[in-house]
Order: structure tokens, then C-alpha cells, then sequence
């Protein structure tokens, strides 16, 4: 993959899941293993059963195409159907899509 394209790659251990808003999604968080990041994320549970205590690798990427060739007008069903392999088949949970939030932390040496 094109290291143009990851825009973030960390392991986080997972401090805590909280399965009680959603049916089948736990909402977990977790600390970068350099205790820099902080994370929040929901997950499907049931595709992907998470537990305190563990530990898992997040990417975020521009692109699921390992050239990094960006395919903004498809979606990730159009991407399936494709025979290429690509980003996804790497890991053992993937979200495609946009992200919803992103927060700074107080203490971003970009603001100062």
C-alpha cells in the first residue's frame, strides 16, 4: 500500500466495551500502546467479539486499494465485488466509510 495513504496506523489496548446502547455493537475504548492516542470506536460484536484487556491494530486509510489509488465514487459493496485484493483482506475487521468524528486532544502541539 501506498504510504500516501495511511493516514494513521497505532495498537491500542482496550480499557473498556460498553454493550448497552446497541443491539450487537459495542462501543470500545482503548489507550495506544505509547499512551499518546486515545480511542473510541463502535464495533460489530458479534462479527468481532472484543474484550477488556486486549490489544488491536487500527489503520486508517484514505484507501482500501493497496496501490493507493483512491476510488471516491464506489462503495465498499463495489469494492468486494472486485477480484484485486486489497487493504481489507489484511485485517480481521474492517469499517469502510467516513469518519464521523475526530477530536484533537488538549495538548496537540499543532495548536500551539
Amino acid at each position: 500500500m501506498s504510504s500516501d495513504a495511511t493516514l494513521f496506523d497505532d495498537s491500542f489496548q482496550i480499557t473498556g466495551v460498553d454493550n448497552a446502547k446497541y443491539d450487537r455493537v459495542g462501543r470500545i475504548s482503548g489507550k495506544s500502546t505509547d499512551s499518546l492516542s486515545d480511542m473510541t470506536l463502535d464495533v460489530n460484536t458479534d462479527l468481532y467479539p472484543i474484550s477488556v484487556g486486549e490489544t488491536v491494530q487500527m489503520l486508517l486509510a484514505s484507501t482500501l486499494s493497496l496501490d493507493g489509488t483512491k476510488d471516491d465514487e464506489k462503495g465498499w459493496r463495489d469494492m468486494a465485488k472486485r477480484d484485486e485484493i486489497t487493504l481489507a483482506q489484511q485485517y480481521d475487521y474492517v469499517c469502510y466509510g467516513k469518519v464521523y468524528r475526530f477530536e484533537e486532544g488538549k495538548d496537540d502541539p499543532e495548536k500551539m
